[in-house]
């Protein structure tokens, strides 16, 4: 079964999210793949949605940020997609405030992360506001920072509204921060549908070419037990992981136990919670920098 492409369009409020989102849905109707969208606002109402063409399946999650607030609607939103549905493709377009860490966390239920692939995490940066931002406050600064730390592709939009030296310095200052990320400079998001598509293909090229196998730059990993497992091998496994890993959560299964747990790990925080029915045993990892090949080799030990 062939799983559906996710893409996350982040960015902070006014760089340009919305009118990038339009490109891409008007590509995928040439395309004639079935879409779905997923647009999040921290107000009470939908700014943005009429922008999204009728046919188009749009679940709104509104009134809360989807990487804290409103998770749990996210969940049950996308599973109802999924289910309903059926799309090729999900766009997922965040408030300006998310942090992409967090919203990956959310997007990745155990309930159905296997039949997701994130294809990649585009930001949209806003040039004038980034060569500002010392003006703005210091969580801000944080945020805009994290958005460009973790994506794979950054458009550098409203490039026509900067001249050719501050072109070349907010290029130089993002690229150092995200060397990985395919970087444009962009005008009213304009960018090669081509480029876009290519996203995860070239992620795949670059760990075929890593002898290590090693993710650069922020990436998931979904791993399914067959079968119930050691608790005590389970923590020393746990004592072991890098500090990048910063999220894990899905569903554990311990010998000598009727049901499964459910496992969140967040900052280096186990945290298990019991549950009352048999689930699926999908393990949700989020990290950077990580080689998910001895992460499951470790894994599968813990199941001989």
């Amino acid at each position: 079964m062939s799983k559906v492409e996710v893409y996350l369009l982040s960015g902070f409020l006014g760089s340009g999210k919305t009118t990038l989102l339009k490109r891409l849905l008007e590509d995928e109707k040439k395309q004639n793949r079935k879409v779905a969208v997923m647009m999040n606002e921290l107000g009470k109402i939908s700014i943005d949605s009429n922008e999204v063409s009728e046919g188009i399946p749009l679940k709104e999650l509104l009134d809360g940020c989807i990487c804290c607030t409103i998770s749990d609607k996210l969940e049950a939103q996308l599973q109802g997609l999924l289910m309903v549905e059926k799309p090729e493709v999900i766009y997922i377009e965040t408030t300006g405030a998310a942090h992409p860490v967090e919203v990956l966390d959310a997007v990745l239920s155990p309930l159905f992360a296997n039949q997701l692939e994130v294809r990649g995490i585009i930001s949209v940066v806003d040039g004038s506001r980034w060569l500002h931002r010392r003006e703005l406050s210091p969580q801000i600064q944080q945020l805009l920072l994290e958005q460009v730390r973790h994506a794979d592709m950054l458009l550098l939009n409203k490039a026509d509204m900067l001249s050719e030296s501050e072109q070349a310095k907010l290029t130089m200052e993002i690229q150092s921060i995200n060397p990985h990320a395919m970087t444009i400079l962009t005008s009213f998001s304009k960018v090669s549908m081509n480029q876009v598509r290519n996203l995860s293909s070239r992620k795949k090229s670059d760990k075929v070419r890593s002898h290590v196998q090693v993710d650069l730059n922020l990436s998931t990993f979904v791993y399914q037990f067959q079968k119930p497992i050691d608790q005590a091998e389970f923590e020393d496994f746990l004592r072991t992981l890098p500090d990048s890993i910063y999220r894990i959560k899905g569903y554990v299964k311990f010998e000598h136990f009727k049901y499964p747990y459910l496992f969140q790990f967040s900052y280096g925080m186990p945290l298990y919670m019991k549950e009352e029915m048999n689930l699926p045993l999908n393990m949700v990892f989020i990290g950077e920098n990580i080689s998910w090949e001895e992460i499951e080799r470790q894994l599968q030990k813990l199941e001989k």
